[in-house]
């Protein structure tokens, strides 16, 4: 595994997702990153590796990742990877980190919208939004509103998006960011009593080149949160984080493997089961491990 050229493995994988996974107009493509935990070695002073990974949400599978290199971060990792994907046409959902105007552009050259969380790393920005956005408007919008409901685990929680499409509320940023066109804001309300508390009310802001509509805004939000479930099931069922496998480029190389076979283990619906069972049976029935690596031809 050591001989692997990353580079041309990393290649090999995005060619294969292209080559069997078409994107359709409007998808959501969500961009984060995962740290491998068991990559460290504390011997040498190697800190653990992180990923980059983009995330098709409709059908659940990576469509590439790219390591961040130990003297940079996210912010330069992420339009490099851009570069590699075919994402036109494609709603591209990137966490706070990921709002800045680069990656902004980048998507807009690669003929893609973008859908980016605003915190504090922009500042000005944050403060327009924090400037703008009154509890009221939930009660009384003038703008597009959608709102929903769900009930699990004794937990009630009510989400409400709110567009708007007047960007002179944010002056001259409005034209810092390329081809802006809506403004987002996202609140959900967890309940667990009778009444919820302060500490249960969020509020996230998101700019986005689309001119989205509020329904559009809530569906894209949830989608982008998708990608931590495959995070979860890198850990879980296939004990990612519990790698001890360090030297030289192996664990960029495992990792990039491990997404190749949670793609096809995903793929594969006729045995309806989790993950590990799914690898179990791959071990036990030749048959059943054909079925699987035919999955995504």
């Amino acid at each position: 595994m050591g001989t692997i050229s990353t580079k041309a493995l990393q290649k090999a994988f995005i060619e294969w997702m292209k080559s069997c996974h078409e994107l359709t107009d409007g998808e959501v493509v969500a961009i984060d990153g995962k740290t491998l935990r068991g990559s460290y070695n504390r011997a040498t002073d190697q800190a653990a590796i992180h990923m980059v990974n983009a995330f098709a949400t409709a059908n659940g599978v990576c469509l590439g990742q790219s390591k961040v290199n130990s003297k940079t971060n996210e912010i330069t990792e992420i339009p490099k990877l851009l570069e590699l994907l075919d994402i036109s046409g494609c709603l591209i959902t990137i966490d706070a980190m990921g709002c800045q105007r680069k990656i902004a552009q980048k998507i807009i050259n690669k003929n893609a919208d973008y859908l980016l969380a605003v915190k504090g790393n922009q500042g000005k920005l944050d403060k327009a939004f924090d400037n703008y956005y009154r509890p009221s408007m939930l009660q009384n919008f003038d703008g597009d509103s959608y709102s929903s409901q769900e009930k699990s685990h004794g937990r009630l929680e009510t989400r409400c998006a709110l567009i708007n499409t007047d960007l002179s509320v944010l002056g001259d940023l409005a034209y810092d960011w390329p081809e802006l066109k809506t403004m987002g804001i996202m609140v959900s309300v967890r309940q667990e009593g009778k009444h919820a508390d302060e500490s249960d009310i969020s509020v996230r802001y998101y700019i986005s080149s689309k001119a989205l509509t509020a329904k559009e805004l809530h569906d894209a939000t949830r989608s982008h949160w998708l990608i931590e479930s495959m995070h979860w099931q890198l850990d879980v069922g296939l004990k990612e984080d519990a790698c001890r496998i360090r030297v030289d480029d192996r664990a960029e190389v495992f990792a990039r493997i491990r997404q190749m076979v949670l793609n096809l283990l995903k793929q594969e619906k006729s045995f309806k089961a989790g993950i590990q069972r799914k690898r179990m049976m791959c071990a036990m029935d030749q048959e059943y491990l054909a079925t699987v690596l035919g999955s995504l031809s």
